[in-house]
C-alpha cells in the first residue's frame, strides 16, 4: 500500500491499516484501543516499545525509545485498564510509581500489580510512596516472610500465588475475583515470556521507534521455549516515523 502525504494529513496520527488510510483524532484513539466488551475473564494486553532492530531499552530504560505519540498511547492504555501488570525488574529499572489518571468509568487510577518471586521490593520506593492506589504484589511461598511483611506494612496487598514461581493462572484467577479483567502488562521481557508460555496473551501493542541501537540488549520477551502463539494484525498507526502496531490472537 502506498500512502501519499497530502494536505489532508497534517502530521498527526495516521491510520495505515485497516484501509482506507485516514487521520485519527485523539478521541478516536479511545475506540481504536478499546477492550472487548462484556469480558467473562481477564483480557491481557501487553504494551512494549522497541527500536527498529529490536532493542527494548536505551541506557537501561525504555524511555530512551519513547516519543510523544508513544507516550500518548501509553497513557491512554493505562486509562482503559483495570490493572497494570509489571515485573519487579521493570519496577526497579524504571522507578515505577502509581498510575495518575483514573481508569475510564472509575474514580481511581488502576492499581499496579507487581510480579516478584522473592518479594524483594523497596518499601520506600515510589511504588509505595507515590501512588493513590495501593499496589498489589504477587509473590511466592518461597519469598522470605520478612519481605512480605515489610511490603504489607508499606500498604501493599501481598498475594501468594505460587510456591517457587508466581503461577500465571493463579494470578489471573485473583484478578478475575476482584473484577480486574482489563489487564495491561507493561513488561518486562521475562514476565512477557512467562505470559506467552502460559498462553495468556490476548493482544500485543508494539511501538517501533525509528532508531537502530546495535547493542546486545535483548528482545521484548524472554523465557522458556513454548508453542508458537499465532497473532493477526489488528491495526497500524504512524506519526513522526513511529509505527504503532496492534496484534490480536489469531483465534480470538
Amino acid at each position: 500500500m502506498i500512502v501519499c502525504r497530502g494536505s489532508w494529513w497534517d502530521g498527526d496520527v495516521l491510520r495505515l491499516w485497516p484501509e482506507p488510510a485516514m487521520p485519527v483524532e485523539d478521541d478516536a484513539l479511545v475506540d481504536l484501543y478499546a477492550y472487548p466488551g462484556e469480558l467473562a475473564r481477564p483480557y491481557l494486553r501487553v504494551n512494549f516499545v522497541s527500536s527498529a532492530d529490536g532493542a527494548v531499552t536505551v541506557g537501561g530504560v525504555s524511555a530512551g525509545l519513547g516519543s510523544p505519540v508513544d507516550r500518548k498511547v501509553f497513557l491512554l492504555l493505562r486509562e482503559l485498564a483495570d490493572v497494570i501488570l509489571v515485573g519487579a525488574g521493570t519496577v526497579r529499572a524504571e522507578g515505577y510509581g502509581g498510575a495518575r489518571r483514573p481508569t475510564r468509568g472509575r474514580t481511581d487510577p488502576p492499581p499496579v500489580a507487581v510480579v516478584t518471586a522473592s518479594a524483594a521490593l523497596d518499601p520506600g520506593s515510589r511504588l509505595f510512596t507515590d501512588t493513590r492506589v495501593p499496589p498489589i504484589v504477587f509473590t511466592t511461598e518461597a519469598a522470605p516472610v520478612e519481605h512480605r511483611r515489610r511490603l504489607a506494612a508499606a500498604g501493599a496487598e501481598v498475594v501468594v500465588a505460587g510456591e517457587q514461581l508466581v503461577a500465571i493462572d493463579t494470578l489471573l484467577a485473583v484478578l478475575q475475583q476482584r473484577g480486574l479483567r482489563r489487564v495491561l502488562c507493561e513488561g518486562g521481557p521475562r514476565l512477557h515470556g512467562d505470559l506467552i508460555a502460559s498462553d495468556a496473551v490476548d493482544e500485543l501493542c508494539l511501538t517501533l521507534a525509528p532508531v537502530l541501537v546495535g547493542a546486545d540488549i535483548g528482545r521484548i520477551s524472554l523465557g522458556p521455549s513454548c508453542p508458537v502463539l499465532p497473532m493477526r494484525l489488528g491495526q497500524v498507526l504512524t506519526e513522526d516515523d513511529q509505527l504503532l502496531l496492534r496484534y490480536l490472537r489469531a483465534n480470538g
